[in-house]
């Protein structure tokens, strides 16, 4: 895959925008390995091959094991995620695919039971974060670092 452009430089202003942004959503109280699983999942989903990158070793450093970033795709069958964990998980796919699921009220309900309103749209904050970074990462083709 051949990198299309690179938007750091193509438009700074823009690039720092939505870099403001994610550092707003870090500044929000979440977990940080809450928000590596958000921003993981949500990347596996788009198919965003450098954010699972960047993602699944920041989950590590924020102390993540192999096994849960493994089975991360599986999420709903494992039993490593919390109720907390498994309702910021649903709601990540749910608004990530918002085309198919139309983020049903199943959903909805799990995620307020297991946050507070602000933290709520804390982790809806999130999702959208990450959404916007895999659609600039595919849209524009960035590659992850080989080994």
């Amino acid at each position: 895959m051949e990198p299309r452009l690179d938007y750091h430089k193509a438009n700074p202003e823009a690039y720092k925008a939505l870099l403001n942004f994610e550092i707003a959503v870090n500044k929000l109280g979440l977990e940080e390995s809450l928000l590596e699983l958000i921003r993981l999942r949500a990347s596996q989903i788009n198919g965003c091959a450098y954010c699972v990158d960047l993602h699944a070793a920041d989950a590590r450093k924020a102390g993540e094991t192999e096994r849960r970033l493994y089975s991360l795709l599986v999420w709903r069958e494992a039993p490593f995620y919390t109720p907390r964990e498994r309702a910021a998980l649903a709601w990540t796919e749910a608004l990530t695919d918002l085309s198919h699921t139309h983020a049903p009220d199943a959903d909805y309900k799990a995620l307020l039971a297991e946050f507070s309103p602000a933290e709520s749209v804390a982790v809806t904050m999130a999702i959208n974060a990450i959404n916007s970074w895999n659609r600039i990462g595919v849209g524009y083709r960035k590659v992850a670092a080989a080994d």
